[in-house]
């Protein structure tokens, strides 16, 4: 088990230099950079609260290592020793209800029966879906991907729309984006290939927000735009808390909680049996929380 450390310094150098581009572009905020040392290993959480446009932003850095629990065997469905990860996550809630919500993560395990594997992805939320923006956020996804395998875009966007699904709420989290897991590279030419797309993920990530946050800069919102948004960022933490197994891993790890669950947004909102209104922006993003929408061809 000795691949991890150098993925692990990697991974630790690029989350310093996605911070920093994050700041520059939101113009006022700045990343609140915490170390912490468990027995489990060590990290950098990265908090961004009240900038210009983002709100509350957490991208973290961590290498754990440790015993693989029962339970990471459940969760994996894999079974070793020990294991050894690293990774890079990050969530970024904006102010303003016209920007949307974006996730990223890249991640490598490794386990001491001989397997490891690279994880990820990015995808993004909108509180109301701009098709122009989503279809510009897919061909970008794609351009990545494509330099890797012109395989990966297609079958690393279903993935997402199949993970990125609130099962209780028959809808998707957002507009997807790309998803993948457990992906073993079977030589050490297909590890580097590998390595080098979770690398430019990782790179594309603040390209795409600060594209994203440029273009949206000074909208107006109204309260009932922020009531929406809220509503929206409720169905965010239901995903997160129920479904996603980056949380479920890290609180069974042992990781840092705090980190852990910073992907969580600042405020939200339940009201009991709420409806949007016939035709309205509201019900036009509600029908396009669906699986299989070719954004790129909208």
């Amino acid at each position: 088990m000795n691949k991890t450390e150098e993925i692990a310094n990697i991974y630790m150098e690029l989350q310093q230099q996605m911070c920093l581009q994050l700041e520059l572009c939101d113009g006022t905020g700045k990343f609140a950079k915490v170390p912490w040392s468990k027995e489990v290993g060590y990290g950098v959480t990265g908090v961004l609260k009240k900038g210009s446009i983002i709100e509350k932003a957490g991208l973290n850095f961590s290498h754990v290592k440790g015993k693989f629990s029962d339970r990471m065997e459940s969760i994996l469905t894999t079974n070793a020793e020990r294991y050894e990860a690293t990774g890079i996550s990050s969530i970024i809630h904006p102010k303003n209800p016209h920007i949307p919500i974006i996730h990223m993560n890249v991640r490598f395990f490794e386990l001491d029966n001989g397997t490891y594997w690279f994880g990820g992805g990015i995808d993004l939320t909108p509180h109301y879906i701009d098709i122009e923006e989503s279809k510009w956020f897919h061909q970008q996804l794609a351009e990545v991907c494509n330099k890797y395998d012109v395989n990966f875009y297609p079958e690393y966007k279903d993935w997402a729309d199949d993970y990125f699904y609130i099962e209780h709420r028959n809808e998707t989290r957002g507009i997807g984006g790309i998803f993948f897991d457990m992906i073993q590279p079977q030589t050490e030419s297909e590890l580097k290939k590998l390595k080098n797309f979770t690398i430019d993920l990782a790179k594309l990530y603040p390209d795409i927000y600060c594209t994203i946050m440029d273009n949206k800069r000074g909208l107006a919102y109204t309260e009932n735009e922020k009531t929406w948004q809220n509503i929206r960022r409720g169905r965010y933490a239901e995903f997160n808390l129920v479904y996603d197994r980056g949380t479920k891993f890290g609180l069974e790890s042992g990781g840092n909680t705090e980190s852990i669950l910073i992907s969580l947004p600042p405020m939200a909102e339940w009201e009991h049996n709420f409806a949007v209104l016939p035709g309205s922006k509201e019900e036009k993003t509600q029908d396009l929380l669906k699986k299989g929408i070719d954004w790129i061809n909208m």
